[in-house]
């Protein structure tokens, strides 16, 4: 390596190669010039630092074996692109860019730094490095070595806008010429400016400038267009303003300036609070345990307050966030991401004073909070094609089955709390969410599904004309799952009518080897993992329930449908959807589907069947409260079952009506030549109110929606979910709304019985 070296940069009668810098290897202190790739990979896995995560960003093989150059860079992208950000990462860059002394003294001509000098290259490369390095392990398309692609990259990711860009670029060429100018005088690797005037005017005609002052005129305003752009990167607003008063936590004590200060905030019990953020600094969480993370928390505890301080029953909302802290294993990225994005603490708060549902994820799962970090989260909607774009970016590169599962995980994860956000604030409704949910369950399933045959087949090999097809039941078929619901599955599979076994290692016969693989895809959907659950699946709606096999072939599916299914089965099938699998089989398991609900039926039987089953489900499964708005008479159940039954009883009437691919809302319209349309405006306004309101409280809690017990924000958003000043309201329109649809119900379905 001495020998390359010499070779490059020695001066001769003919001059030199390059000018070379070795102290980019790994730990350039302590180790030699030539590093073998393994112990690199072991530095930067325990030992790397952030300015070599920046520096890799440009990296590329220019010499020797470049195969081998470009898999060490390969085996490098987790560490330079993280799959999911490091808050910690970025705090520490934010500690960078404040060091006065990385940049050098204040803005001037006369021997300043182009590139490491305020509003120099250096800013230029970092505004853009830094953010690749904190959105480039979920959106590959930034990860570009020049820095005006990059720049235009982060413009079209929504990172930075047009006029950023525009006087980025414009400002990086004009430096870069400067700096070319400078060096060129005495070839020299210098970036610093004459501070003589002859010397100086000499660059200026270079740079195509008649005189120093024109240069100078420029110059300065390039650098100050750089160091405004740049220090906007991480600005933090305000915090608390001098006159709130005093916020002093030390000692045993209450500070009794600090208590009136907190009174001032919004706060009624100001001793409560004091002594919770004493606990705090106390390091008596784990999250609080490290000095950084103490010295994060005390930086945002003023805008916390101020920000907590401004919402319905800061109190409670603040003690939320306190248990929220405690159950954290620990706290420091957490806390700087919120140093460096005051702005999410309005979410935080939100999230704490109405949601402890998400709250409890957030805990477990801090990385869900990177999503929040994308510019275009509440400006693009959660659609099928933005989920699949983003899915596929995010499983780029995997390459191993748990792999693949564990980042299904958390995509899902994050994704299920980034729609839920969206609800949260109002950017989505209740349908919309619903769709969403939906979609984002159906993409996970397929690639779940697809891993599981590529598992199958590489330990089994394949059955002869072996397809595979998925049905979506329920709400998974309707396009109205929430935040926490299961998946109603149903697996359906064809084959050779000769095959006898696979043609694997460890072949199977074909019964045998579908189970399996069914079993695996449940396992692969619901088996808790260190990423947590997928979805908890439910196959009970396929034929024979419980007690028939988990996988079912397509020949015993129609064969059951058309002579054994029960009414409740074929009510099921009219919310069916195929969602996943071999496209010829999904072909003909929908041309099954519609000739089943297609066949005229008994509507006599399917009035006494329908009328049966509600009363069934009243008995065991009465309604808690008027909240309970799936069993409430009048309810969900009831709209729910008013669609199917004019779905079953349609073609007796003469009608071809197909609702097995459409939500309960657009099946309803679809057979609105069936009922009143009065009746018909009835169901969809209650259809609306019911599903707005179980939204959000399932995004919210886990449990029943009691007004006494749960959190204020949620009674709020409770309140704006049913567009009423308040709960009361809510309540005495869902009480007109159930009335009003069980009038329909009776008349629709009893009086045609």
């Amino acid at each position: 390596m001495p020998r390359l070296v010499r070779i490059l940069q020695d001066r001769t009668g003919d001059g030199y190669v390059f000018r070379t810098d070795l102290r980019l290897r790994p730990d350039p202190g302590s180790t030699p010039l030539a590093v073998p790739v393994e112990a690199a990979l072991l530095y930067y896995e325990g030992r790397g630092q952030n300015w070599e995560r920046a520096a890799y960003i440009k990296a590329r093989p220019v010499g020797g074996d470049l195969k081998a150059g470009q898999n060490f860079l390969r085996e490098l992208v987790p560490f330079v692109f993280r799959k999911y950000l490091d808050y910690a990462a970025i705090a520490d860059i934010h500690s960078i860019k404040a060091d006065p002394c990385a940049q050098g003294p204040g803005i001037a001509v006369e021997g300043h730094n182009v590139k490491l000098g305020r509003g120099g290259i250096r800013e230029i490369e970092f505004f853009a490095q830094t953010q690749q390095l904190i959105a480039g392990g979920r959106m590959p398309e930034l990860r570009l070595r020049p820095t005006e692609a990059a720049l235009h990259a982060l413009t079209v990711a929504r990172w930075i806008d047009a006029a950023t860009r525009d006087e980025l670029i414009e400002a990086y060429w004009f430096l870069r010429d400067v700096e070319h100018r400078i060096q060129m005088v005495h070839d020299e690797q210098t970036h610093l400016l004459p501070e003589t005037e002859p010397e100086l005017r000499r660059i200026a005609y270079m740079a195509g400038f008649g005189d120093t002052t024109g240069f100078s005129t420029r110059l300065e305003s390039v650098l100050k267009t750089v160091e405004r752009r740049y220090a906007r990167l991480f600005e933090q607003e305000e915090v608390l303003s001098s006159a709130s008063g005093n916020l002093v936590f030390t000692g045993q004590k209450d500070d009794p300036d600090t208590l009136k200060t907190l009174k001032g905030l919004g706060f009624e019990r100001p001793e409560d609070i004091s002594r919770v953020i004493r606990t705090w600094h106390y390091g008596r969480y784990r999250a609080t345990q490290s000095v950084e993370a103490r010295e994060r928390l005390t930086e945002l505890t003023p805008q916390l307050l101020k920000t907590f301080g401004e919402s319905r029953r800061a109190d409670e909302a603040l003690l939320r966030f306190d248990s929220f802290i405690s159950g954290l294993p620990a706290g420091i990225q957490l806390f700087s991401l919120l140093t460096s994005n005051p702005a999410l603490l309005d979410l935080i708060v939100n999230i704490m004073s109405s949601a402890p549902r998400l709250a409890e994820i957030i805990a477990r799962r801090p990385h869900v909070f990177d999503g929040m970090l994308d510019p275009g989260l509440m400006v693009e909607l959660p659609t099928r094609d933005y989920l699949a774009k983003r899915l596929s970016s995010f499983l780029g590169g995997s390459r191993h089955y748990e792999e693949i599962l564990d980042r299904l995980r958390i995509f899902a994860a994050e994704q299920r709390f980034l729609i839920g956000i969206r609800l949260l604030t109002g950017t989505i409704g209740g349908a919309q969410a619903g769709h969403a949910f939906t979609d984002l369950g159906g993409l996970v399933i397929d690639e779940a599904l697809k891993a599981v045959i590529a598992e199958m087949e590489a330990a089994h090999g394949r059955i002869p004309g072996g397809r595979v097809a998925l049905a979506g039941m329920g709400k998974l078929g309707s396009f109205e799952l929430t935040a926490g619901s299961d998946v109603d599955l149903i697996l359906l599979y064809e084959h050779d009518d000769d095959a006898v076994e696979s043609n694997g290692g460890k072949p199977l016969d074909p019964v045998r080897y579908f189970t399996r693989l069914t079993q695996r895809l449940i396992a692969a959907l619901s088996a808790p993992t260190a990423e947590g659950v997928l979805y908890e699946v439910d196959m009970r709606l396929r034929p024979s329930g419980n007690k028939g096999p988990v996988a079912t072939r397509l020949r015993a599916f129609a064969r059951y449908q058309r002579e054994e299914a029960w009414t409740w089965e074929h009510m099921a099938l009219s919310r069916a959807r195929m969602i996943s699998g071999d496209q010829s089989l999904i072909a003909e398991a929908e041309t099954i589907i519609k000739e089943v609900l297609a066949a005229p039926g008994d509507q006599a039987k399917i009035v006494k069947d329908v009328l049966e089953m509600r009363s069934l489900i009243e008995q065991e499964k009465p309604p808690r409260d008027i909240w309970d708005v799936k069993l409430i008479p009048g309810g969900l159940i009831d709209i729910e079952f008013i669609a199917q039954y004019l779905a079953l009883v349609a073609p007796s009437k003469g009608h071809r009506i197909r609702t097995n691919e459409l939500s309960t809302a657009d099946a309803l319209k679809a057979l609105g030549e069936l009922i009143d349309p009065n009746d018909l405006d009835t169901c969809l306004t209650a259809l609306k109110l019911y599903t707005d309101l179980s939204q959000v409280i399932r995004l919210c809690i886990d449990g029943a929606f009691e007004p006494q017990s749960v959190p204020a924000g949620l009674v709020d958003l409770v309140a704006r979910a049913g567009e009423s000043p308040d709960l009361k309201a809510v309540e005495a329109e869902l009480k007109r709304l159930s009335k009003a649809v069980r009038r329909v119900f009776s008349k629709v379905v009893v009086g045609s019985g």
